[in-house]
């Protein structure tokens, strides 16, 4: 995709952005919720600042980066207990943020935050 002008993502941000992101933030989490389609939550989950504002997708942790993520068991518990509410709770205050622009710094930082907000999940880019 190579590297988007500034111009251009406040564009989208403008247009496309600031309205996408609360349906992609409530489609993911819905998807999470039903624990079945959790994987294609997760997935849209970390696509929400490219939705925001067409940041570069994430690219694969490496395999060392695998060292320091928690067991896939302490997630999926984390995610049944804690992470589904707290990720809408944490995405919807953020997707608010975004709204106001003046919040867009901080909006933008809780959602590169979010994969690990709904499943304890680390990203190392």
């Amino acid at each position: 995709m190579g590297d988007r002008s500034l111009l251009v993502r406040a564009l989208w941000f403008v247009l496309v952005g600031w309205w996408a992101t609360p349906a992609v933030v409530n489609v993911a989490w819905l998807l999470v919720v039903t624990v079945v389609f959790a994987p294609v939550g997760i997935k849209l989950t970390n696509l929400v600042p490219t939705v925001l504002s067409l940041k570069e997708p994430r690219s694969r942790a490496a395999p060392e980066a695998a060292r320091g993520q928690h067991s896939l068991l302490v997630r999926a518990a984390y995610l049944v207990l804690v992470g589904w509410w707290l990720s809408w709770l944490w995405a919807n205050v953020a997707a608010f943020l975004a709204v106001t622009v003046v919040g867009l710094p901080v909006a933008y930082w809780m959602f590169n935050r979010l994969p690990y907000v709904t499943s304890l999940y680390r990203f190392d880019g």
